[in-house]
Protein backbone atom coordinates (compact mmCIF):
# COMPACT_ATOMS: atom_id res chain seq x y z
CA UNK A 1 0.00 0.00 0.00
CA UNK A 2 1.37 3.53 -1.08
CA UNK A 3 2.01 5.65 1.76
CA UNK A 4 -0.23 8.71 1.97
CA UNK A 5 1.61 11.68 2.92
CA UNK A 6 0.18 15.99 3.26
CA UNK A 7 3.48 17.14 1.82
CA UNK A 8 6.72 16.14 0.01
CA UNK A 9 9.48 17.91 -0.86
CA UNK A 10 12.07 17.02 -3.05
CA UNK A 11 14.83 18.90 -4.57
CA UNK A 12 18.06 18.74 -6.82
CA UNK A 13 17.00 16.13 -8.81
CA UNK A 14 19.38 17.26 -12.00
CA UNK A 15 17.29 15.43 -14.86
CA UNK A 16 19.05 15.10 -17.73
CA UNK A 17 22.31 15.27 -16.51
CA UNK A 18 24.19 11.89 -15.35
CA UNK A 19 24.33 12.23 -11.87
CA UNK A 20 21.01 11.99 -11.69
CA UNK A 21 19.31 8.93 -10.43
CA UNK A 22 16.01 8.85 -11.52
CA UNK A 23 15.41 5.55 -11.42
CA UNK A 24 15.29 5.98 -7.64
CA UNK A 25 13.48 8.81 -7.67
CA UNK A 26 10.55 6.67 -9.78
CA UNK A 27 10.56 3.83 -7.16
CA UNK A 28 10.01 6.57 -4.19
CA UNK A 29 7.36 8.28 -6.25
CA UNK A 30 5.74 5.53 -6.54
CA UNK A 31 5.40 4.49 -3.13
CA UNK A 32 3.85 7.38 -2.07
CA UNK A 33 0.37 9.22 -2.19
CA UNK A 34 1.07 12.98 -1.55
CA UNK A 35 -1.69 15.96 -1.35
CA UNK A 36 1.11 18.42 -2.04
CA UNK A 37 3.99 17.52 -4.17
CA UNK A 38 6.80 20.81 -3.77
CA UNK A 39 9.92 20.26 -6.56
CA UNK A 40 12.21 22.48 -4.68
CA UNK A 41 14.58 23.41 -7.27
CA UNK A 42 17.16 22.08 -9.59
CA UNK A 43 14.61 19.33 -10.93
CA UNK A 44 15.37 20.04 -14.01
CA UNK A 45 18.93 20.94 -14.84
CA UNK A 46 18.56 23.25 -17.88
CA UNK A 47 22.29 24.14 -17.22
CA UNK A 48 23.77 21.32 -18.20
CA UNK A 49 21.27 19.77 -20.57
CA UNK A 50 22.26 17.59 -23.32
CA UNK A 51 19.91 16.90 -26.45
CA UNK A 52 21.70 13.65 -25.97
CA UNK A 53 20.94 12.72 -22.57
CA UNK A 54 17.66 12.45 -21.39
CA UNK A 55 17.01 8.71 -20.59
CA UNK A 56 13.51 7.03 -20.78
CA UNK A 57 13.81 6.98 -16.77
CA UNK A 58 13.83 10.75 -16.63
CA UNK A 59 11.11 11.30 -18.68
CA UNK A 60 9.36 9.10 -16.29
CA UNK A 61 9.59 10.93 -14.01
CA UNK A 62 8.26 14.36 -15.43
CA UNK A 63 5.70 11.44 -16.64
CA UNK A 64 5.07 10.39 -12.68
CA UNK A 65 4.92 14.35 -11.54
CA UNK A 66 1.84 15.01 -14.43
CA UNK A 67 0.61 12.02 -13.24
CA UNK A 68 0.34 13.27 -9.67
CA UNK A 69 -1.10 16.54 -10.83
CA UNK A 70 -3.51 15.05 -13.23
CA UNK A 71 -5.22 12.56 -10.10
CA UNK A 72 -5.43 15.80 -8.47
CA UNK A 73 -1.99 16.16 -6.30
CA UNK A 74 -1.16 20.32 -5.92
CA UNK A 75 2.29 20.76 -7.32
CA UNK A 76 4.48 23.47 -7.04
CA UNK A 77 7.49 24.01 -8.83
CA UNK A 78 9.86 26.36 -6.76
CA UNK A 79 12.94 27.79 -9.10
CA UNK A 80 16.06 26.90 -8.46
CA UNK A 81 19.57 28.35 -9.92
CA UNK A 82 20.08 25.26 -12.83
CA UNK A 83 16.67 25.68 -13.60
CA UNK A 84 16.39 29.33 -13.58
CA UNK A 85 14.46 30.14 -17.00
CA UNK A 86 11.86 28.93 -15.83
CA UNK A 87 11.59 32.56 -12.79
CA UNK A 88 10.33 34.22 -16.15
CA UNK A 89 7.36 31.68 -15.89
CA UNK A 90 6.92 32.40 -12.09
CA UNK A 91 3.06 32.24 -10.48
CA UNK A 92 1.99 30.53 -14.15
CA UNK A 93 -0.71 27.73 -13.46
CA UNK A 94 -0.92 25.14 -15.48
CA UNK A 95 -4.15 22.70 -13.95
CA UNK A 96 -2.14 21.72 -10.45
CA UNK A 97 1.10 22.69 -11.00
CA UNK A 98 1.97 26.22 -10.55
CA UNK A 99 5.43 27.79 -11.17
CA UNK A 100 6.81 29.78 -8.11
CA UNK A 101 9.97 31.67 -6.67
CA UNK A 102 8.97 30.65 -2.88
CA UNK A 103 5.87 29.41 -1.51
CA UNK A 104 4.64 30.05 2.11
CA UNK A 105 2.31 27.54 3.42
CA UNK A 106 0.30 27.22 6.98
CA UNK A 107 0.61 23.75 8.72
CA UNK A 108 -1.60 23.33 11.38
CA UNK A 109 -1.44 26.50 12.71
CA UNK A 110 2.42 27.33 11.62
CA UNK A 111 3.82 29.01 8.84
CA UNK A 112 6.67 27.34 6.57
CA UNK A 113 8.65 29.21 4.37
CA UNK A 114 10.08 27.13 1.31
CA UNK A 115 12.75 28.22 -1.25
CA UNK A 116 15.51 27.16 -2.60
CA UNK A 117 18.44 28.99 -1.91
CA UNK A 118 20.59 30.21 -4.31
CA UNK A 119 19.87 33.66 -3.89
CA UNK A 120 22.44 33.63 -0.39
CA UNK A 121 25.24 31.95 -3.30
CA UNK A 122 25.43 36.53 -4.10
CA UNK A 123 26.73 37.57 -0.65
CA UNK A 124 25.94 35.25 2.05
CA UNK A 125 27.62 37.28 4.57
CA UNK A 126 25.34 40.43 3.83
CA UNK A 127 22.13 39.03 3.04
CA UNK A 128 20.08 39.77 6.09
CA UNK A 129 19.29 42.95 5.02
CA UNK A 130 16.42 40.93 2.52
CA UNK A 131 15.15 40.43 6.32
CA UNK A 132 13.92 44.12 6.46
CA UNK A 133 12.38 44.68 2.89
CA UNK A 134 10.57 40.67 3.20
CA UNK A 135 10.07 39.27 0.27
CA UNK A 136 10.48 41.69 -2.01
CA UNK A 137 13.79 41.90 -0.77
CA UNK A 138 14.17 37.71 -2.06
CA UNK A 139 12.55 38.45 -5.26
CA UNK A 140 15.31 41.20 -5.91
CA UNK A 141 17.91 39.16 -4.90
CA UNK A 142 16.34 36.28 -7.48
CA UNK A 143 16.78 39.00 -10.00
CA UNK A 144 20.96 40.30 -8.84
CA UNK A 145 21.68 36.51 -9.48
CA UNK A 146 20.00 36.43 -13.06
CA UNK A 147 21.51 39.86 -14.02
CA UNK A 148 25.27 38.66 -13.06
CA UNK A 149 25.03 35.20 -14.61
CA UNK A 150 23.84 37.00 -18.08
CA UNK A 151 26.91 38.88 -17.45
CA UNK A 152 29.54 36.42 -17.13
CA UNK A 153 27.77 34.45 -20.37
CA UNK A 154 28.57 37.56 -22.17
CA UNK A 155 31.81 37.80 -20.62
CA UNK A 156 32.30 34.04 -21.95
CA UNK A 157 32.90 32.62 -18.24
CA UNK A 158 30.64 30.35 -16.62
CA UNK A 159 27.66 30.52 -14.51
CA UNK A 160 28.06 31.06 -10.73
CA UNK A 161 27.79 27.17 -9.41
CA UNK A 162 28.07 27.04 -5.42
CA UNK A 163 28.76 23.13 -5.96
CA UNK A 164 31.53 23.41 -8.45
CA UNK A 165 33.19 26.15 -6.17
CA UNK A 166 33.45 24.13 -3.14
CA UNK A 167 34.84 20.75 -4.47
CA UNK A 168 37.86 21.83 -3.95
CA UNK A 169 38.10 22.69 -0.88
CA UNK A 170 36.45 21.07 1.92
CA UNK A 171 36.71 23.27 4.79
CA UNK A 172 35.24 26.70 2.69
CA UNK A 173 32.53 23.99 2.13
CA UNK A 174 31.71 23.36 5.96
CA UNK A 175 31.79 27.16 6.55
CA UNK A 176 29.27 28.09 3.56
CA UNK A 177 27.22 25.45 4.86
CA UNK A 178 27.46 26.66 8.19
CA UNK A 179 26.74 29.99 6.69
CA UNK A 180 23.89 29.21 4.75
CA UNK A 181 22.16 27.29 7.34
CA UNK A 182 22.56 30.66 9.92
CA UNK A 183 21.49 33.37 7.43
CA UNK A 184 18.26 31.45 6.56
CA UNK A 185 17.57 30.54 10.28
CA UNK A 186 18.06 33.95 10.68
CA UNK A 187 15.71 35.08 8.21
CA UNK A 188 12.77 33.07 8.93
CA UNK A 189 13.01 34.09 12.96
CA UNK A 190 13.15 37.63 11.75
CA UNK A 191 9.92 37.17 9.56
CA UNK A 192 8.62 35.16 12.14
CA UNK A 193 8.23 31.76 10.02
CA UNK A 194 8.22 28.09 12.02
CA UNK A 195 9.84 26.26 9.24
CA UNK A 196 12.41 27.15 6.70
CA UNK A 197 13.00 24.86 4.07
CA UNK A 198 15.78 24.93 1.40
CA UNK A 199 17.83 22.36 -1.32
CA UNK A 200 20.36 23.98 -3.08
CA UNK A 201 23.50 22.99 -0.85
CA UNK A 202 22.49 18.95 -1.37
CA UNK A 203 22.98 18.50 2.95
CA UNK A 204 19.68 16.65 4.08
CA UNK A 205 18.98 17.80 7.61
CA UNK A 206 16.32 18.93 10.02
CA UNK A 207 17.35 20.93 13.08
CA UNK A 208 16.36 23.54 15.19
CA UNK A 209 18.12 26.99 15.04
CA UNK A 210 18.18 29.82 17.51
CA UNK A 211 19.45 33.31 18.13
CA UNK A 212 18.25 35.84 20.53
CA UNK A 213 15.19 36.82 18.53
CA UNK A 214 13.72 33.44 19.06
CA UNK A 215 13.90 30.21 16.80
CA UNK A 216 12.74 28.23 14.07
CA UNK A 217 12.83 24.52 12.06
CA UNK A 218 15.55 24.38 9.28
CA UNK A 219 15.11 21.48 6.98
CA UNK A 220 17.14 20.56 3.32
CA UNK A 221 15.40 18.54 1.34
CA UNK A 222 18.85 17.27 0.02
CA UNK A 223 19.13 15.86 -3.12
CA UNK A 224 18.70 12.92 -5.55
CA UNK A 225 22.25 12.73 -7.25
CA UNK A 226 23.66 11.74 -3.55
CA UNK A 227 21.96 11.52 -0.45
CA UNK A 228 18.77 10.41 -2.46
CA UNK A 229 16.45 12.41 0.53
CA UNK A 230 13.22 13.76 0.81
CA UNK A 231 11.30 15.87 3.26
CA UNK A 232 7.98 14.12 4.00
CA UNK A 233 4.98 16.26 6.69
CA UNK A 234 1.86 13.90 7.87
CA UNK A 235 0.40 14.24 11.08
CA UNK A 236 1.81 17.55 11.77
CA UNK A 237 5.30 16.42 12.03
CA UNK A 238 8.10 16.79 9.29
CA UNK A 239 10.88 13.84 8.45
CA UNK A 240 13.81 13.58 6.58
CA UNK A 241 13.30 10.25 4.40
CA UNK A 242 16.27 8.48 2.81
CA UNK A 243 15.62 6.14 0.46
CA UNK A 244 18.81 4.26 0.97
CA UNK A 245 18.53 3.93 4.68
CA UNK A 246 14.78 3.59 4.88
CA UNK A 247 12.87 0.40 4.21
CA UNK A 248 11.15 0.41 1.08
CA UNK A 249 8.63 -2.18 -0.32
CA UNK A 250 9.83 -2.61 -3.79
CA UNK A 251 7.00 -1.03 -5.84
CA UNK A 252 6.33 -2.20 -9.61
CA UNK A 253 6.37 1.11 -11.53
CA UNK A 254 3.22 2.19 -12.89
CA UNK A 255 1.19 -0.42 -15.65
CA UNK A 256 0.40 3.14 -18.02
CA UNK A 257 4.85 4.08 -17.62
CA UNK A 258 5.99 0.50 -17.62
CA UNK A 259 5.59 -0.51 -21.09
CA UNK A 260 6.16 2.73 -22.89
CA UNK A 261 8.37 3.53 -25.24
CA UNK A 262 10.59 6.75 -25.11
CA UNK A 263 8.41 8.18 -27.93
CA UNK A 264 5.29 7.67 -26.03
CA UNK A 265 6.88 9.46 -23.22
CA UNK A 266 7.57 12.05 -25.06
CA UNK A 267 4.30 12.60 -26.76
CA UNK A 268 2.22 11.68 -23.01
CA UNK A 269 4.61 14.89 -21.39
CA UNK A 270 4.14 17.36 -24.36
CA UNK A 271 0.42 16.63 -24.71
CA UNK A 272 -1.76 19.77 -24.41
CA UNK A 273 -5.31 19.47 -23.34
CA UNK A 274 -7.79 21.17 -25.32
CA UNK A 275 -10.68 23.10 -23.22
Amino acid sequence: MKRKLDIVVISDVHLGTYGCNAKKLLNYLNSIEPKHLVLNGDIIDIWQFKKRYFPKAHLKVIKKIMNFSANGTKVSYVTGNHDEMLRKFTDTEIGNITIVNKLLLELDGKKAWIFHGDVFDVSIQKAKWIAKLGGWGYDMLIVLNRWINWYLQKRGKERYSFSQKIKNNVKSAVKYIGDFEKTASDLAIENGYDYVICGHIHQPTIKVKSNSKGSTTYLNSGDWVENFTALEYRLKRWKLYNYTNNKLIPFIPDEELKDMNTKDLIAAITIVEQP
